[in-house]
């Protein structure tokens, strides 16, 4: 008799479904470190936004003359956010020695994020005594329609 050397077909069923696991643990990884970037991004975003507009309006009293359209090409960082939507920097209507970057085009999961996030140096974070976030904003929209508000200033 003649035996025969190979592989049977559960031994190579085998394979597959180990290698399928393994896949899919590499994809969710992948997914978890995007989500983490483009979260540190947002941070790192906003925070070169708060330094910048700061800079650029010290010596006023105020910041009622903050222009959206012409504040990003000032400031020389773009107004898209990694998640498909954009930055606003708008002054406080209630008071001009606050300004308010908006962060739009969230998902449900990441405005929930953002509004829970210690924002350092925020009007609301500060005031609260660091117990709060210093965000607001309403996180129940679509995915994609969510916005988070951030009040900067005095």
């Amino acid at each position: 008799m003649r035996q025969e050397s190979g592989r049977s077909m559960i031994e190579m069923m085998g394979v597959l479904a180990i290698m399928g696991v393994i896949t899919v643990g590499a994809i969710a990884a992948i997914s978890s470190a995007m989500s983490l970037q483009k979260k540190n991004s947002v941070n790192d975003d906003v925070l070169q936004m708060v330094t910048q507009v700061r800079q650029l309006f010290g010596e006023y009293d105020d910041y009622s003359n903050i222009n959206n359209s012409t504040i990003f090409g000032a400031i020389g960082i773009s107004n898209k956010n990694p998640y498909g939507g954009l930055y606003e920097i708008s002054v406080n209507p209630s008071n001009t020695r606050q300004f308010i970057i908006s962060i739009t085009g969230l998902s449900q999961s990441d405005c929930e994020y953002f509004v829970t996030k210690a924002w350092d140096g925020s009007v609301g974070y500060e005031q609260s005594g660091r117990t709060e976030s210093g965000a607001v904003g309403a996180c129940n929209y679509p995915n994609g329609q969510n916005i988070v508000q951030i009040t900067y200033g005095e």
